[in-house]
């Protein structure tokens, strides 16, 4: 049973920052996976947002993302986060924290979200 648990959404204005954390309880193996985020607003499609391979560090982000989120993980704590900043309304939904598919090589696909967790809440205001 794979069990992600999200943690540090909330409200906050534009421009502000949030920082979401993910700890991988049970049922991943995490020192080769792709793990990551993606996103869910009412009425829009589901979005990868950033995703790392944790057996090596790479890094996949949505162009919407970029230079704004930063992943990172502990891997001595099984925990990812997702430092967000430069908020936009644009970025309100709900986050959740998910395994995605990756290839052998150890590329993650940022739009094949796999297992994830209950998610947890980033609205921000204008």
């Amino acid at each position: 049973l794979v069990q992600l648990l999200e943690s540090g959404g909330g409200s906050v204005q534009a421009g502000g920052s949030l920082r979401l954390s993910c700890a991988a309880v049970s049922g991943v193996a995490y020192s080769t996976v792709c793990l990551g985020w993606f996103r869910q607003a009412p009425g829009k499609e589901r979005e990868g947002v950033a995703v790392i391979y944790t057996g090596g560090g790479g890094t996949y982000y949505a162009d919407s993302v970029k230079d704004r989120f930063t992943i990172s993980q502990d891997n001595a704590k099984s925990t990812l986060y997702l430092q967000m900043n430069s908020l936009k309304p644009e970025d309100t939904a709900m986050y959740y924290c998910s395994t995605f598919a990756r290839r052998s090589t150890g590329y993650c696909y940022i739009d094949a979200p796999g297992f994830w967790g209950q998610g947890t809440q980033v609205t921000v205001s204008s």
